[in-house]
């Protein structure tokens, strides 16, 4: 009851002075102790909540907002990192499609060689064994053996005769003692084709070898005497080497004798 009557108390007195300031006197006040408790618990109430406050507002100007702003300068390095991630990566592709096309395109080119040059690259590397040869048909060698459907013929740098086996017609304009270009490839020369008999004898140094050239092409471009200009140039050089060699046959001869 008496805590009742307190709060009562109070709340008159705080609608007293909230209308009427002067109506309560310092005698009056003094003369009710619980008046004076409820007076000082309201300003130690209103001097904590002034306290509060000011501690939020000093909070407050020390720790402001912060705008949640756009670093430029490190957006830019990102857009031109991937830019040059992506520009590394493109021409990565390009580079790696150029590689597999230039190796296809390789593997498909077919250089003009001489029977020397032929032997030496496929001794050297056995998988590369598909060639454009060039060089002279050797005068009677051109026969068809009668135990295979195949033509045969030698062809000559001057130094290293092959033989070659062609299944088909061969051009108009193929002649003995003539230049020819025939593309094919060279093989490991078979029991059979070594002991194929013929009715000419002329290609039996070229039979006796460890290889022989399998035409899918003979080549009959202009006239008979088309040659390429590298094989034309390697069977040259061959005829100064040969003739060399025989000059010097001459005068070791003559020096004997």
């Amino acid at each position: 009851m008496a805590a009742r009557f307190t709060l009562r108390l109070r709340s008159q007195l705080l609608n007293a002075l909230h209308h009427n300031p002067r109506i309560i006197t310092t005698t009056s006040i003094k003369s009710h102790p619980s008046i004076l408790s409820s007076l000082s618990d309201l300003r130690r109430q209103d001097q904590i909540s002034s306290l509060n406050f000011l501690r939020l507002l000093s909070t407050a100007r020390r720790n402001p907002t912060r705008s949640n702003r756009v670093d430029i300068g490190a957006r830019a390095r990102q857009l031109q990192n991937r830019r040059l991630w992506t520009y590394a990566l493109t021409f990565s592709c390009i580079a790696g499609f150029i590689v597999i096309v230039l190796n296809n395109f390789q593997d498909q080119l077919v250089f003009y060689v001489t029977p020397t040059d032929a032997l030496e690259k496929y001794s050297s590397n056995p998988t590369k064994s598909k060639f454009r040869l060039g060089g002279l048909v050797l005068e009677g060698s051109v026969a068809h053996p009668p135990s295979s459907t195949e033509m045969e013929f030698v062809v000559t740098d001057l130094i290293t005769d092959i033989l070659v086996r062609y299944q088909g017609s061969l051009p108009d304009l193929f002649r003995e003692g003539h230049s020819v270009v025939v593309e094919g490839f060279v093989k490991p020369i078979t029991e059979e084709i070594k002991n194929a008999k013929t009715e000419k004898s002329i290609s039996e140094k070229a039979r006796s070898g460890d290889v022989y050239f399998s035409a899918t092409e003979v080549l009959a471009k202009h006239d008979e005497k088309y040659m390429p200009q590298e094989v034309a140039a390697a069977i040259e050089k061959n005829k100064k080497t040969i003739e060399e060699q025989q000059q010097q046959q001459q005068v070791e001869g003559g020096k004997e004798s």
